[in-house]
């Protein structure tokens, strides 16, 4: 089902897209490709919303600094100092994160408007980011796929292509709530992940894969998630042409269960130590399935370098279900 949502200062319609499947419910926003609500069964078969969301779009228009639910890009978390090198030339960037380029800048994907297209259980979102866009290179056009599976799974799909070479980083920043309210550190987490990336004080990786063994960062047994976490965890399969199952988050009091399986070679876990009004530190729990941070200045970490004639994909699955 599609609806009118709201309408941007200068007329422009945001549209909201319904989808209903195996007792799932997902709200999509053609604002920001925005993951509005997501409605899922506890174990006493009673419906809750598991996301952080407005009810409005003013809310999301008043309040964008947390990117709830939205599709970040071209590039989403960190380049240090907004610039990066590609074949020679340095490429100066809109800096939105005290020296650096967060989720893609200023005015990233997650604040734009995409053109719907309804498909079989889901709907396709589109644009077109011109050359220069928050100063980076290259006319990408690039969409994003939503289905719910015949399991009640949300997939999410993302394809770009490319005039001139670029960089390209998309992820989802849903903030999950298993509970639907509350604080969501006593939820237990699970990752398929040997190594994290160490960050300095900016949270720009200092270029070491660490061991997590021993240290607070070693959740490949399930455990409480608790605070402090805005860092990338290096997934143990790497890169994969589909995606395999990399993290699982469950809350003991409603007996919801996420999984979250990717393509992807990296997860940046964010606990919401800083969300603030009308929510509260802590009141959810990102998990965003990604290439590293920094990676345009990193070499040695996996490339994120799209080329004309290439076609950039990356699928995240997110499972519902409960124990």
């Amino acid at each position: 089902m599609n609806e009118l949502f709201g309408t941007l200062s200068d007329g422009t319609p945001v549209h909201r897209w319904t989808l209903e499947r195996a007792g799932v419910r997902v709200r999509i926003l053609s604002y920001g490709g925005i993951v509005q609500s997501v409605e899922v069964p506890d174990r006493e078969m009673r419906a809750g919303n598991v996301v952080l969301g407005f009810p409005d779009l003013d809310g999301y228009l008043a309040h964008p600094d947390p990117y709830l639910g939205a599709l970040v890009g071209r590039y989403a978390n960190r380049i240090a100092g907004a610039r990066f090198p590609l074949d020679g030339r340095m490429y100066a960037l809109e800096p939105n994160n005290g020296p650096n380029a967060l989720h893609g800048g200023v005015r990233g994907f997650d604040k734009r408007v995409w053109e719907g297209t309804p498909v079989e259980h889901g709907v396709r979102l589109a644009r077109v980011s011109p050359h220069g866009e928050e100063g980076f290179p290259g006319r990408l056009e690039v969409s994003a796929t939503y289905t719910l599976q015949e399991s009640g799974a949300l997939r999410i799909e993302y394809e770009a292509v490319t005039d001139a070479p670029t960089v390209v980083n998309l992820t989802n920043h849903s903030y999950f709530n298993l509970a639907g309210a509350g604080d969501a550190g006593g939820h237990e987490l699970r990752l398929a992940a040997s190594r994290y990336t160490p960050v300095d004080a900016d949270l720009i990786p200092a270029g070491s894969l660490d061991d997590v063994t021993g240290t607070r960062f070693d959740f490949r047994e399930a455990r409480k998630v608790g605070a402090g976490y805005d860092h990338n965890f290096v997934l143990d399969k790497g890169v994969t042409d589909v995606p395999a199952k990399v993290a699982e988050l469950y809350d003991p009091a409603s007996g919801r269960v996420l999984t979250v399986a990717t393509t992807e070679p990296g997860l940046q876990l964010y606990t919401a130590d800083h969300l603030g009004e009308p929510f509260a530190p802590g009141d959810g729990i990102a998990l965003e399935t990604q290439h590293f941070p920094d990676s345009p200045n990193r070499p040695e970490f996996p490339g994120t370098v799209l080329r004309p004639g290439e076609v950039y994909r990356s699928e995240t699955v997110y499972g519902f279900g409960t124990r």
